[in-house]
């Protein structure tokens, strides 16, 4: 995991929101991929807040966008918001 990368949580009642701080690399998005699998289950909607970002490493994302698409079972409807929506997406 990148050393400054952080996520942050809250529920509401039937969402998640995650917020991402830091560098994201590859670790970080196993880190990613098992907090929407260990917080996420049985959500309605589970948003993921890009804008403190400092790094996307393309590397990251790939492993990110691989894994979510082997573990999307039942995880809910990922919303990505803030300025770096689009590069984690594309």
């Amino acid at each position: 995991m990148a050393s400054n990368f952080r996520i942050y949580r809250y529920q509401t009642r039937d969402s998640l929101h995650l917020k991402l701080d830091g560098d994201f690399d590859g670790n970080s998005a196993h880190e990613l991929i098992n907090a929407i699998a260990e917080y996420g289950q049985g959500l309605y909607q589970i948003f993921i807040d890009t804008n403190d970002l400092k790094t996307i490493h393309p590397f990251g994302r790939d492993v990110f966008k691989k894994n979510l698409d082997r573990s999307s079972d039942g995880l809910g409807n990922l919303i990505f918001i803030g300025q770096n929506r689009h590069d984690m997406t594309h």
